[in-house]
């Protein structure tokens, strides 16, 4: 996979986790960056936005628990999770409009294959 999320798990309502979404090596740099989430039987949605200038978008269900925050050195984007609750359980997924690769090729709409949150009660 181009983008490896890692950092899901199963919590308690209230704690926290910290997504991490890295770039494969091949990539020299992307572009906006987002993190989705799939409940199961759901659609999935789009939960927080980060542009290359570092400008967040949350959507309303995560406003003020979630931040979003990039790394370019690291290729790297981090999505910190406070306060979590029952109804954030779902597959969480990376995506990037585009990467540029070392080789200036590009690629858009670019994804991960996701990482497991799971908060109970």
């Amino acid at each position: 996979a181009q983008l490896v999320e890692s950092g899901g798990g199963l919590v308690q309502d209230g704690e926290s986790l910290t997504l991490s979404c890295v770039a494969d090596t091949a990539i020299r740099s992307f572009g906006t960056m987002d993190w989705y989430r799939q409940a199961p039987g759901k659609q999935r949605e789009l939960v927080a936005t980060i542009t290359t200038g570092g400008s967040t978008d949350y959507a309303d269900s995560v406003k003020g628990r979630f931040a979003l925050s990039r790394d370019d050195s690291k290729n790297t984007v981090y999505l910190q999770m406070n306060t979590l609750k029952f109804e954030d359980t779902a597959v969480y997924y990376c995506h990037a409009d585009h990467v540029v690769y070392w080789t200036t090729n590009t690629m858009d709409n670019v994804w991960g294959l996701g990482t497991q949150v799971a908060v109970y009660s």
